[in-house]
């Protein structure tokens, strides 16, 4: 296997304890199985309304894989990829863009979307069974850069020759969206699993979700996100000798394996996951946080 990545599973959980008692009686557990985010999808959802809920979940999932999957050929992000500007951009790759530039502008350009052409070169040399040349490498750092971006309501444009990658935050978007939709639904204890978390209330007893961290020890969520990065959960190469799949905008280079793993909690599924990402190109645990502290409400749960 000449590229190894992190298995994710999308799950959600939910149940209306707002509903009344009489109809959440004659409600029983329902639940649907499917495929989201190149993953299995599934969705337990304790709701009179269950299964017609369920396809509508579905249905989102679906549309916003066509704003965001860079393996849909015809995604928004694969055409701006591909022709270099989008015209008519969804509002949903316009207000991931403007949440990846905030955070851009917060790391000092450590989570830099526009990162799409070193991971290509890095995959590319994976798939041929050797390392990326230095010449591969220089061309593509010489097309990255969020100077090459613009961003307006009506069109996006590119640099010619850039591409974008939102592996580090649209996951985190999705499970927010999700979170959108089964609250509009009426449900209020729900905990989406995107391969990022999305808490919308608590769990159905009242207690906060206990969430386990694959580290070891876990965060309790209620009302809030959580996202981990692994720098060595997804590689390119074979098994663990492969190069981390985080890579660094300036230098070009797999991040070094100081951190085996980073959570971070915001009231954002979409900012938990970016920051999480950015926070393995710090060097210290002093630099991490003095990051977040410049949002709202963010806290580093856990880093080793």
């Amino acid at each position: 296997m000449t590229m190894i990545s992190r298995r994710r599973m999308l799950t959600i959980l939910a149940a209306a304890t707002a509903f009344p008692a009489s109809a959440m009686a004659r409600a029983e557990m329902h639940t649907w199985q499917g495929r989201a985010l190149g993953a299995r999808a599934t969705l337990r959802l304790a709701h009179p309304d269950a299964a017609a809920i369920a396809a509508r979940v579905a249905s989102e999932i679906d549309r916003l894989e066509d704003v965001f999957s860079l393996f849909r050929p015809e995604s928004a992000l694969a055409r701006l990829n591909r022709d270099g500007s989008l015209t008519a951009p969804p509002f949903e790759l316009l207000e991931c863009l403007s949440l990846a530039g905030r955070v851009l502008a917060a790391t000092e350009g450590r989570f830099d979307p526009t990162v799409q052409p070193l991971w290509r070169a890095y995959a590319d040399a994976a798939i041929a069974g050797h390392a990326p040349k230095d010449t591969d490498l220089s061309r593509a750092r010489a097309l990255i850069g969020w100077d090459g971006v613009q961003v307006a309501p009506d069109r996006i444009m590119l640099r010619p020759g850039m591409a974008l990658t939102l592996n580090g935050i649209a996951q985190g978007v999705i499970a927010d969206r999700i979170a959108d939709l089964l609250a509009g639904e009426g449900l209020d204890n729900v905990l989406i699993d995107t391969g990022e978390f999305r808490a919308l209330g608590g769990a159905p007893d009242g207690d906060a979700w206990p969430v386990r961290l694959a580290a070891g020890g876990e965060v309790p969520l209620k009302a809030r996100a959580l996202a981990t990065s692994a720098p060595r959960g997804t590689t390119f190469g074979k098994g663990s000798s492969g190069e981390s799949h985080i890579l660094d905008p300036k230098s070009g280079t797999s991040v070094a394996a100081m951190w085996s793993e980073i959570s971070v909690s915001a009231q954002s599924a979409g900012l938990a996951d970016a920051l999480s990402t950015a926070a393995c190109l710090f060097s210290t645990e002093a630099e991490i946080i003095a990051c977040l502290r410049q949002f709202n409400d963010v806290r580093l749960e856990n880093v080793g």
